[in-house]
């Protein structure tokens, strides 16, 4: 697909510490996900798809309708940012997946998340 169809994502993640239990090996996170609509044809979220992975290799797959209810139409140039969050039983772990948009002309394409990792400060040397 060429560049006519594109959305670029950026992600930030930052610990939780207020809603982690690290004795129970619960470890919260927030993250910021920033989507930019740098094609030439308006788009709009269709649905996500998100793959958590802890510290362990274990994998969750999380497939949803928009993101935090919304379903965001960018013009191009358009931005749009969001936060939410997720939670792991091991310090780190990482995050990537997609968006799945579909332009106005009715063409459907994917926004790739790119890998961000997720870490609890004071874990890693």
């Amino acid at each position: 697909m060429s560049d006519e169809y594109q959305i670029t994502v950026e992600a930030e993640a930052f610990f939780q510490e207020q809603y982690s239990s690290i004795e129970n090996d619960q470890y919260a996170f927030a993250y910021r996900v920033t989507l930019r609509n740098s094609g030439r044809h308006p788009a709009r979220l269709q649905t996500r798809h998100w793959i958590i992975t802890d510290a362990h290799g274990q994998t969750q797959e999380v497939r949803g309708d928009g993101v935090i209810g919304e379903h965001p139409h960018l013009q191009p140039g358009e931005e749009y940012s969001y936060n939410s969050g997720s939670s792991l039983r091991t310090p780190y772990g990482t995050m990537h997946g997609s968006f799945q948009m579909e332009a106005d002309d009715g063409t459907a394409f994917d926004a790739v998340i790119p890998l961000f990792h997720l870490i609890a400060p004071r874990i890693l040397h």
